[in-house]
Formats: structure tokens, sequence, C-alpha cells
């Protein structure tokens, strides 16, 4: 449970993030919690008919496949159960062409850098270029002071955790420790940084004061 201590750092760290992240282009948002995340989200995607969803906890948390379950809209998720192979690489090429595209990110700095690494890299295009617009959701607990931050964060933490979900067969998913490996199963091998807002691609930033995803 978050001190009121932290909650207070963490609301001035993020609100710090936030300016940057407009100053660099980014539509960005604090919220206090996911329950103001999901109600904000919902008010920004009314226009949309088609979302995709990237690979995240971060987004799931906020309960956005249901609510757009339920209201007759177009979800490509490539997490439902029992897809196949062929099923699942469709689903992740229609999230690059759909209205909105959810996300979250590895690490974004207090300096207003994105950082995220992917394996396939269905995220990382989508994220770039395609979808209408791109939300990306985020906790507190994924802001780093500078890009170099940024990076090691995900180095040091998000691969090695998001490796061991994954029950992969790597040496970080066995000792927390990046190698830089050659794994035939490493998930870390596409890194982008989006340093300002993609030119044809409208993003919006979500930063939810709560930890969220790894």
């Amino acid at each position: 449970m978050q001190s009121s201590y932290e909650t207070w750092l963490w609301e001035q760290r993020g609100q710090r993030c936030v300016e940057n992240l407009k100053k660099n282009g980014f539509d960005a948002h604090w919220v206090a919690d996911t329950q103001a995340g999901t109600d904000l989200i919902l008010s920004i995607i009314e226009p949309y008919q088609s979302f995709g969803f990237g690979g995240s906890d971060s987004v799931r948390r906020l309960g956005l496949v249901e609510h757009l379950s339920a209201r007759g809209k177009t979800v490509f998720d490539h997490w439902q159960p029992n897809l196949s192979p062929q099923d699942t690489l469709a689903i992740r090429k229609s999230q690059l062409t759909c209205d909105c595209f959810f996300c979250s990110a590895n690490a974004i700095s207090l300096t207003g850098e994105i950082v995220n690494v992917d394996g396939a890299g269905n995220r990382t295009s989508a994220m770039a270029f395609g979808p209408c617009r791109v939300i990306i959701v985020a906790g507190m607990n994924k802001v780093a002071d500078d890009l170099a931050g940024a990076l090691q964060r995900v180095r040091q933490v998000a691969g090695p955790m998001r490796a061991k979900s994954l029950n992969m067969k790597t040496p970080c998913a066995e000792t927390g420790i990046c190698t830089d490996c050659h794994s035939p199963q490493r998930i870390c091998r596409i890194t982008t940084i989006l340093h300002r807002q993609p030119v044809l691609t409208p993003t919006s930033v979500v930063l939810i004061n709560e930890a969220l995803g790894f």
C-alpha cells in the first residue's frame, strides 16, 4: 500500500512528466487512480469504432476491453483465449489500422520521452504509424528521471519481469539480470523511443498515480 508521502511524491513527478510530454507534442494527462483513467479514456475515444489492444496488463486493469465490447465496438485483442497462431497474427495486423490503439510503455522519462521494447514489433509499429489515435496508459512506477534511466529501467526491470511472466527460457528470466542474450526466446528485439509525438499519429498519454504492470 502506498503511503501518503509516496502518493504525494508520485503526483509531483507525474505532473512534471505530463508537462514535459505536452512540450513534446503529446496529449498528456495525469490522473489519481484507475477509475479516473477509465473515465477520461472513455471520453476521449467516443468518436471511434474499432480498437486494438497491445499486450498490456496496465490497459486491461482499466477494463477497457469489457467496456468497449459492451458498447458494440470492434475490438482487436490477441490476448483472447484459444486463438490459433494464424488468428493471432491476423488480429495483430488489424491493430495497425484500427481507429484507436491501446498500449502501455515500458518506461517514460520525466523529460518527456517514451521508451518501448518489443519482440515481434506489432506494438511499436502501431504506436508510430497506422491507427487514427494511440492511447498509452502507464503507472507512475514506469517513470524514470531521464532517457538514460528509462532505457536502464527496460533492461533492469521491465524486460526481466516480462520474460519471467511469459515463462521464457532466457537468462534474465532465470537471474533477473539482462545479459543482452542471443536466446531464441529473447523478447527484447526492437527498441523505439518517441522523442516527440509522431507526425501522423495523435498520441494521448494517461499517467496514473498507481503502480501498474511491469
